[in-house]
C-alpha cells in the first residue's frame, strides 16, 4: 500500500444515513440516546448532528423491511457501535428509549446487541 499523498479533491463524511419508515421516529430515539439536535427535518428526511461534525439522518421509505439479525433473510444493513462507561446503566437506558434486546448475545459481557424502533442492530460497548 503506498503512503503518497496525492493532490484531489477534499471528500469528508456529511452523515450516515438510515433507511426507515418513520424518520421522525427513529430521530427522537437516536437524538434522545445521543444528545443530538435535529438540525433538517422534512417529511422524508431527519438529519441530527452538530455544526461542522458528521450527522446521522433518517430517510423514509415506503416499503421499508425491518432487519432480521441474526437471521439473514433481511440483512442488518448497517450497524452503529457506540461506547458506553457502563454496560447495564446504558442498555436500561437504551431500552427505555424504545430500543428492544434480542434474544441472541455474541458477547453479552463486553456488549449488548439492541434494536433500535426501526430493527437496526447497534451495539453498546465498554471497549474502545
Amino acid at each position: 500500500m503506498s503512503t503518497e499523498t496525492t493532490s484531489g479533491p477534499a471528500i469528508r463524511l456529511l452523515s450516515i444515513d438510515f433507511d426507515c419508515p418513520d424518520p421522525a421516529e427513529l430521530a427522537r430515539f437516536y437524538g434522545d440516546a445521543l444528545g443530538l439536535p435535529v438540525i433538517y427535518s422534512s417529511d422524508g428526511f431527519v438529519l441530527l448532528g452538530r455544526e461542522g461534525a458528521p450527522g446521522l439522518g433518517f430517510i423514509r421509505v415506503a416499503d421499508y423491511r425491518r432487519p432480521t439479525w441474526p437471521d439473514p433473510s433481511q440483512g442488518k444493513q448497517a450497524h452503529l457501535e457506540l461506547g458506553v462507561d457502563d454496560l447495564e446503566a446504558a442498555q436500561a437506558r437504551m431500552l427505555a428509549l424504545g430500543a428492544v434486546e434480542p434474544s441472541v448475545q455474541p458477547h453479552p459481557e463486553q456488549r449488548r446487541v439492541l434494536l433500535d424502533p426501526a430493527g437496526h442492530p447497534f451495539c453498546i460497548s465498554t471497549q474502545g
